[in-house]
């Protein structure tokens, strides 16, 4: 049952301060069994094809460690308030690419249509404004890797930002990442102003090259553009999915009690290096923490006369947190091509659900991306970053990238 989430439930470890790495809140918590290949039979009916695919491909190393479910997402007050509203009130465009009379969040919190699920993933509430250190990595199929990391800003348009906010009607947040590492791509900036309906006003993107010293437009930055480490993931993968949902038609097909990542607290210790997590194949499942959850099934289908390059994705969307936990992405021949997975915790300062590290499985190419890491970064996820001058919208235009991409 769910009792109202982390705070309502448990402790916060003692001696936590917020801005630290968060502390596992469960570090009794024993392994109840262990899926891999000599059980999977047993386990079937609460695995994604995805999972069952790499526990075959893998059958050495892949495994499931499950430990007690905890239901411990949860929303700030204002939050559940607005869902209230919302329930009653908010309603998909015509073209249902976009979403009126939303407050704050998760317009749909009571909904048996797909669509309305996937907008409830884009839209869901992930505090007011954050600052992200990230690491990510794509190793070889021999174990060599190289960190790519970036320090990323999102400002989400909410009441935070005074007057400004009615006026920007139509923006969902904005987006800044700056490159810091490796070398060769330090000081690259991309920006984004994320829109909501993106039939009426497509996704704004800039980069900014340190190299040439230029701004330029970027619209290749949305749907199956490759992005991301050797082209392991498209623009729309990153946090499972994101973007607009105009190419597919959605279909939710039932619920249905999956394996998935959750409470990933000791995956996300500063005491894990990057050494320990990337090992070849797969991330060092000894590190991963898989529960039993309840998740709705939408099954996205790409519309008769449009193009992408995933089919059909099959996501797997926690009913507590309406986060995509696991995606299963198909090709144009309908074979199972890439497996997504996010890693959440609860971020207990701030209230907040999210994944803390995803990971995007290229079966064909027996590779992986891992990305959104934070284990050997100044410091995890800040949400208190909404207070600071850096949140200000002045910093989000394309004049503010030249200064942004100083090296």
């Amino acid at each position: 049952a769910w009792t109202g989430g982390f705070s309502r439930s448990h402790q916060i470890p003692a001696g936590y301060r917020p801005g630290d790495f968060h502390p596992n809140p469960f570090p009794n918590d024993k392994i109840l069994f262990t899926i891999d290949a000599s059980n999977v039979d047993q386990y079937r009916n609460n695995l994604t094809e995805g999972q069952l695919a790499l526990i075959a491909q893998y059958p050495e190393t892949y495994k499931l460690h499950v430990y007690q479910s905890r239901r411990t997402a949860e929303l700030p007050q204002e939050v559940y308030d607005a869902l209230k509203y919302n329930a009653a009130h908010a309603e998909l465009v015509p073209s249902g690419n976009g979403v009126v009379n939303m407050k704050v969040a998760t317009p749909f919190p009571i909904t048996s249509d797909g669509l309305e699920m996937v907008w409830n993933h884009i839209t869901r509430y992930r505090g007011k404004a954050v600052y992200v250190y990230a690491g990510s990595a794509a190793p070889q199929i021999n174990g060599d890797y190289t960190i790519v990391k970036d320090e990323a800003a999102v400002v989400f348009n909410s009441e935070h930002l005074g007057s400004d906010h009615e006026k920007l009607g139509n923006i969902i947040f904005f987006y800044k990442a700056k490159s810091t590492a490796p070398a060769r791509s330090a000081g690259d900036v991309l920006l984004i102003h994320e829109t909501l309906d993106q039939q009426k006003q497509p996704r704004l993107a800039w980069t900014y090259s340190s190299g040439q010293r230029r701004v330029r437009r970027a619209p290749q930055v949305a749907f199956d553009t490759a992005r991301g480490a050797d082209g392991m993931r498209t623009a729309d993968n990153l946090d499972i999915f994101n973007g607009s949902p105009e190419r597919y038609d959605w279909e939710y097909v039932g619920t249905k009690e999956i394996y998935i990542p959750y409470n990933s607290y000791k995956f996300a210790l500063p005491s894990n290096t990057y050494k320990d997590i990337l090992t070849p194949n797969h991330p060092n499942t000894e590190k991963l923490r898989y529960e039993l959850h309840r998740c709705y099934v939408v099954v996205g289908t790409v519309k008769k006369g449009l193009k992408h390059v995933y089919a059909k994705r099959i996501f797997y969307i926690d009913e507590d947190s309406w986060q995509i936990s696991i995606a299963d992405q198909f090709d144009g021949q309908g074979k199972l091509w890439r497996v997504s997975e996010a890693y959440p915790i609860n971020y207990y300062d701030a209230g907040i659900h999210w994944n803390m590290g995803e990971t995007h499985h290229d079966l064909l190419a027996r590779r992986y991306l891992i990305g959104t890491l934070s284990n050997e970064e100044k410091m995890p996820r800040d949400f208190t970053f909404a207070d600071r001058q850096g949140a200000r919208l002045v910093n989000y235009t394309p004049a503010a990238l030249r200064r942004s991409g100083i090296r």
